[in-house]
């Protein structure tokens, strides 16, 4: 069997990078956070648009290392705190909800988000455009949609297994649509006094969480039967379809 190199960007929590390495491929992480998946060897700690470039870089553990050839794929993950829609009303002052976009004043408490958007757009783009055959990009409904193009498809965790709802937008890359493997139902949600309803796994991260980085955390890790759809298809797509 052909061994895949695979790039798994933004990825902290190696649960993809993982179940690439189950399957015998040659699979790292990468993050500029350490890894919390228990396998430091597998996870480059360093900004990934340099591991792209030089097909490697420097790993937690401290050692130097390079993929023989090149990045067979690229699934990457990165930050949408500043991207998702869900994250709009922090942009403008919020006395100003009646006036145009244009005229909006910031908003007061981050006066610099709209270039943190630019910033995280931009960096979509960096890896969009990445010097790798095979990519697919993972982020929730946001301003890519627009910005970028439309995904070529919407998944949601309970598609693979796990009971929980997350609608994922994937843009995708000389790569097939992922095939739904367990239908489920979508999960526990929790209803606050004002009529609000937020999914029970994200009611967690608030509850069990204590600081801003670790709820970003959270939120960012990809449930099991989602990663494990990931590497079983795609892996088997490109063992059949690469040279």
């Amino acid at each position: 069997m052909k061994v895949l190199n695979v790039l798994v960007a933004c990825e902290e929590s190696q649960r993809v990078c993982t179940e690439f390495r189950k399957l015998g491929h040659n699979a790292f992480s990468c993050d500029i956070l350490k890894c919390s998946g228990g396998h430091p060897e597998w996870h480059f700690n360093q900004d990934v648009l340099e591991v792209i470039k030089n097909k490697g870089g420097t790993l937690e553990t401290g050692e130097e290392f390079y993929i023989d050839g090149k990045w067979d794929l690229m699934v990457a993950h990165p930050p949408c705190t500043y991207l998702a829609v869900s994250g709009a009303k922090w942009y403008y002052h919020p006395d100003d909800k009646h006036l145009p976009v244009e005229e909006r004043r910031p908003h007061p408490n981050f006066p610099n988000r709209a270039q943190d958007r630019e910033d995280g757009a931009n960096f979509f783009m960096a890896l969009a455009n990445a010097d790798i055959e095979h990519i697919a990009i993972e982020n929730p409904v946001g301003i890519m949609n627009s910005r970028f193009r439309k995904p070529d498809q919407v998944v949601q965790p309970y598609f693979f297994g796990d009971a929980a709802s997350k609608s994922t937008c994937l843009w995708l890359k000389n790569l097939p649509l992922l095939t739904p493997t367990k239908m489920v139902d979508k999960g526990e949600y929790i209803e606050f006094k004002s009529g609000k309803r937020i999914p029970k796994w994200y009611s967690d991260g608030l509850t069990k969480t204590k600081t801003a980085e670790e709820r970003r955390t959270w939120r960012s890790k990809t449930f099991p039967g989602f990663a494990k759809a990931i590497a079983e298809q795609w892996s088997a797509f490109l063992l059949q379809n690469i040279e």
